[in-house]
């Protein structure tokens, strides 16, 4: 078999799907929050949100490899250009913070996806922080 080959918007949903994967558990609300992402953002205004059961099924038959969060991220990097790498690791980030509570393999996750996508600590944190704040309650 082949390693699949992502379409850029296809590796976007991947690094969500990683993302809600990463502690073993998809939650409700990060479901909810895929899908809201993808209906919403400009990114995504030629993706049918009936794509994202396709790209779950192959992410999550990556992650079933050795190696597989490695192999995932090759693929993601390959797919998009650098400009959109920063958005992989927003949109991973906006899926963290959908339930209110990042455990310790969900940081990992996005410590090793932040090095995959060879981004700047400082940009990952920049980035990380305003997700956080987004999603504060009151």
């Amino acid at each position: 078999m082949h390693a699949p080959q992502f379409k850029p918007q296809e590796a976007l949903v991947c690094a969500m799907v990683l993302m809600a994967a990463s502690d073993r558990q998809m939650s409700d609300a990060e479901l909810a929050m895929m899908s809201r992402l993808v209906q919403e953002l400009p990114a995504f205004s030629d993706f049918h949100p009936s794509e994202i059961a396709n790209v779950t099924e192959t992410c999550l038959g990556l992650l079933n490899q050795t190696d597989g969060i490695e192999a995932a991220c090759t693929l993601i990097r390959d797919a998009l250009p650098t400009r959109l790498r920063e958005t992989a690791y927003l949109l991973a980030c906006e899926v963290a913070a959908a339930d209110g509570d990042l455990t310790q393999e969900e940081l990992q996750f996005l410590q090793d996806f932040r090095i995959g996508m060879d981004l700047d600590r400082l940009i990952a944190g920049a980035i990380e922080r305003a997700a956080r704040a987004r999603y504060q309650v009151i």
